[in-house]
C-alpha cells in the first residue's frame, strides 16, 4: 500500500494521490476518506506515533509500475480478494468501508459480485515523536 510524508503545503488528500502515481504509476483521484489508523512504535531509542489516513482513489489514468525503488509488487486486485491479503485488522476494517462506499455509489450493486471491481488502498502518513 503507497503511502509517504505529507509534504509541506500539501493535505493529505493531495500526499495520498502523489504517493500513488509515484509508488504504481496510476494517477488517481481521491473519492473518499476510509479513516485513519494510529500506532506507535520505537526506532533508535525513541518511541514515535504514526497517523496513516487512507483514501478510496478513482483510477483517472496511467500503467502500473514497479519501478520506485520502494516497491517490491504492484498489482490490481480484485475486491473479494483483497481481506484475505491484508495483514492488520484494522486494514481489512478499512477494505469493508471500501467496499461498502463502491456498493453505494455503484447504486446498490454489491462490489464482490461485480469481477470488474477492484481496489488500491493509499496511506498518507503523519509522524511525531512522544513518550505515550
Amino acid at each position: 500500500m503507497p503511502k509517504g510524508h505529507i509534504e509541506q503545503g500539501e493535505t493529505a488528500e493531495q500526499t495520498a494521490m502523489r504517493e500513488v502515481a509515484e509508488e504504481t504509476g496510476i494517477q488517481g483521484r481521491v473519492l473518499a476518506s476510509l479513516g485513519s489508523i494510529d500506532y506507535w512504535f520505537v526506532t533508535e531509542g525513541r518511541r514515535v506515533h504514526k497517523t496513516v489516513h487512507h483514501y478510496l482513489l478513482r483510477y483517472v489514468g496511467g500503467e502500473l509500475s514497479d519501478a520506485d525503488v520502494e516497491v517490491t509488487e504492484v498489482a490490481w486486485v480484485p475486491l473479494a480478494e483483497l481481506n484475505s491479503r491484508l495483514a492488520y485488522a484494522d486494514e481489512r476494517r478499512l477494505a469493508e468501508v471500501a467496499g461498502r462506499l463502491i456498493e453505494e455509489m455503484a447504486g446498490g450493486d454489491s462490489p464482490s459480485d461485480n469481477t470488474g471491481s477492484q481496489a488500491a488502498f493509499v496511506n498518507a502518513p503523519q509522524q511525531g515523536i512522544g513518550n505515550e
